[in-house]
């Protein structure tokens, strides 16, 4: 399990990578380069995108092991019922951070 994660960490960090590489745009050949002026927009949407999708990650990777528990909490003592679903319920603030944390950072100058 833990290379499978480490694997699929390693995956997300590449891909990423790759991505804002690719989103260049390089221009014609007779134009004088000026990277300065969109590297900050490129490391921005990086910036964004990793912190969407480690708060994605990691709020699906919390909700599986919340759920398998509370489905066998609720085997066993069915009166649990409601509190499950307000702990299965509590990594979604994971994920609304990590959009809060995404337009902070595409919003700033």
């Amino acid at each position: 399990m833990r290379t499978l994660l480490a694997v699929a960490l390693l995956a997300i960090v590449a891909l990423s990578l790759t991505s804002a590489a690719l989103c260049q745009d390089h221009g014609a050949a007779t134009e004088p380069a000026a990277p300065a002026e969109k590297t900050p927009v490129i490391w921005k949407a990086l910036g964004a995108a990793l912190a969407i999708g480690f708060a994605a990650f990691a709020t699906a990777w919390a909700q599986s092991r919340i759920g398998s528990s509370a489905a066998g909490a609720i085997a066993e003592k069915p009166e649990v019922g409601g509190l499950m679903i307000v702990l299965e319920a509590l990594p979604e603030t994971i994920i609304i951070l990590g959009f809060v944390i995404a337009i902070m950072i595409v919003g700033m100058k």
